[in-house]
């Protein structure tokens, strides 16, 4: 079945905004209701970009709530990705998908997608970089940066390690992982200028976060 697609249309291609894109907003698993509300507020404080990410959410709601996502993100003329969901992103208006190494690859995300659509990828490694890029991806998430809480697993290769991999491949790279204020500014001092963060826009000062690390990723 074909959903209606946001009758909003960006003045600017995907692939020109994602070029110019410095922060992403990556949403917890929240409520539908509480959600809606982070991602205004990040969209408020200069996000670029909103990952959309639910791990416990049925398919169902959570296809709703991108329709809903998306056309607030259409009008803002901000980015929007989904993760992990191929058919959701098709289908509700989002200018994107993330895969992770459990998901579909890159190349099938994109035999499904065609050339339109933005695909994310998640690597450590520059081995798993460089095949990101050469698999099609059109974005790098690389890190962990900091210890998370996320996935408190995943060995810490910092700031330093994701300025090495940004330097290796001609595709936009954001750091991940334990992102906060303080993460930030070691970020920058490394040459990383750009980010994917969740805690740090979760609390009640979204707003005011997100400004502050778009005047330190801008200046």
């Amino acid at each position: 079945m074909k959903f209606a697609r946001s009758s909003f249309q960006p003045r600017e291609s995907r692939a020109s905004r994602l070029a110019r894109a410095r922060i992403c907003g990556v949403t917890p698993d929240h409520s539908a209701p509480a959600l809606l509300d982070l991602v205004e507020r990040m969209i408020d404080g200069g996000v670029d970009m909103v990952q959309l990410r639910h791990k416990t959410m049925g398919r169902g709601a959570l296809f709703d709530l991108a329709r809903q996502v998306a056309e607030r993100c259409a009008q803002a003329e901000v980015l929007l990705i989904v993760n992990d969901h191929v058919d959701i992103c098709a289908e509700s208006g989002a200018d994107g998908v993330h895969v992770g190494s459990d998901d579909l690859s890159i190349a099938g995300a994109r035999a499904v997608l065609g050339p339109e659509f933005l695909i994310g990828a998640t690597a450590a490694t520059l081995a798993l970089v460089r095949s990101a890029q050469k698999a099609g991806a059109d974005y790098i998430g690389a890190g962990p940066a900091f210890v998370t809480r996320i996935k408190p697993d995943r060995p810490i290769i910092g700031p330093v390690g994701i300025a090495a991999l940004a330097a290796t491949v001609d595709l936009p790279v954001f750091a991940i992982g334990g992102i906060d204020p303080g993460g930030l500014a070691q970020l920058r001092t490394a040459g990383v200028d750009r980010v994917c963060a969740i805690t740090a826009f979760s609390g009640p000062n979204t707003v005011e976060v997100a400004r502050g690390f778009r005047e330190e990723l801008r200046s």
